[in-house]
């Protein structure tokens, strides 16, 4: 017979007692367990790439600022610039429509009007030369659309064909660019002319 108050002697297992059972999860070969040596390796190699290209990005836009900072204290009077050049214009126009007999022939008074007038002109370009702005004149030189602007052809066989003849208003730079081309009349005729040299036009004296 069976003793109803006899204990069972077997032990009873977590999965009879209805306990779950809880592996160790798998841990993949390149992914370190936390705390590990490895995974504090990985951390410090990620901020360190991190600061890396944050500190890169800085170095950018602190160039990118730098840039733009000197462009706007070199380009900045463009605008102002093109306006005074009417001014400079005028004058010249004032000089030209007295004929050098008449300067020649000029009583005292009309002399001294007329040096007035061309010290102004020149306080003016010194004015502007001092921010940036040069004058160029390209006459004799090879007609280069980059600077010049052709307003006519002139036949003429004495000098290579694309020659600037004549300048009919004097062109102007402002740092490394074009402010404004010169007018110019380009030669026709005559033996082609070499290629231009260089970029810069030659500032007039």
């Amino acid at each position: 017979m069976t003793d109803p108050n006899r204990q069972n002697d077997e032990p009873v297992t977590p999965a009879q007692a209805g306990e779950p059972v809880v592996s160790k999860p798998y841990v993949m070969p390149d992914d370190p367990e936390p705390g590990s040596v490895e995974a504090l390796a990985k951390e410090a190699a990620d901020a360190r790439d991190k600061m890396l290209r944050t500190l890169a990005e800085m170095e950018n836009l602190r160039k990118r600022t730098s840039r733009e900072v000197a462009d706007a204290r070199v380009y900045g009077i463009t605008g102002f610039a093109r306006d005074v050049l009417d001014i400079a214009d005028n004058l010249q126009r004032a000089l030209d429509a007295v004929p050098a007999e008449a300067k020649a022939a000029a009583d005292p008074g009309l002399k001294a009007l007329i040096e007035g007038v061309e010290l102004t002109e020149r306080s003016l370009l010194n004015a502007l030369e001092k921010n940036g702005v040069k004058k160029f004149d390209p006459s004799g030189e090879k007609f280069d659309p980059n600077f010049q602007q052709a307003m006519y052809e002139v036949p003429d066989p004495s000098v290579p064909s694309g020659t600037v003849v004549q300048v009919v208003q004097a062109g102007y730079m402002i740092g490394d660019r074009v402010l404004r081309p010169a007018l110019v009349g380009v030669a026709k005729g005559g033996a082609k002319s070499a290629p231009v040299s260089g970029n810069e036009p030659n500032s007039a004296a």
